[in-house]
C-alpha cells in the first residue's frame, strides 16, 4: 500500500465535509493498494443546460481525486501540502442526468516535489466519460 496515512471511506467522507466535494455528493467508494474510486451523480448540481453531465464537473471530480491521493502520500501535513498545479481533462462521451459516474486515480510519478495522477472516469456501463491528467505540487 503507498498511502502514508490509515485511511478509511468514513474518514474521506468526513474529511469532504462542507467543501465542493460534499455539495456536489462525491462519495468514496474504494480505496486500493494504490488507488482510489469515487461516484458522482449527475443531478442539477452537475449538468450544464443540455441536462448532460458538465465538463467542469468530471473535472472537479478528478481534481478531487488526485488531490485527495496526495494527501494521504504526505507524512506529515504540518510540514507539507499538496496544492494542484496543473490539470487537464479529454471528454470522450456525455452522460445524461440521472445516471452517475465512477472515477479512479491511480499515480503515473510519485516524486519529493510533485506528484502525477491518471484519472479515468466512466459511466455506469464503464465506458470512458473523460480522461484526466493532474499534477500535484508538494510544498
Amino acid at each position: 500500500m503507498i498511502w502514508k496515512h490509515e485511511v478509511s471511506l468514513e474518514g474521506l467522507q468526513n474529511m469532504s465535509m462542507n467543501t465542493m466535494v460534499s455539495h456536489l455528493d462525491i462519495e468514496f467508494t474504494e480505496i486500493g493498494n494504490d488507488f482510489i474510486i469515487a461516484k458522482m451523480p449527475i443531478s442539477e448540481k452537475t449538468v450544464q443546460p443540455m441536462r448532460i453531465l458538465h465538463g467542469g464537473a468530471s473535472v472537479v471530480l478528478a481534481e478531487t481525486l488526485g488531490s485527495v491521493a496526495s494527501t494521504l502520500l504526505i507524512e506529515d501535513l504540518t510540514e507539507q501540502q499538496p496544492v494542484g498545479l496543473e490539470i487537464n481533462a479529454n471528454h470522450i462521451r456525455s452522460v445524461p442526468e440521472g445516471l452517475y459516474v465512477i472515477g479512479k486515480v491511480n499515480p503515473i510519478h510519485i516524486g519529493r516535489t510533485t506528484h502525477i495522477w491518471n484519472i479515468e472516469i466512466r459511466n455506469p456501463e464503464d465506458k470512458i466519460v473523460c480522461i484526466s491528467r493532474l499534477t500535484m505540487a508538494i510544498r
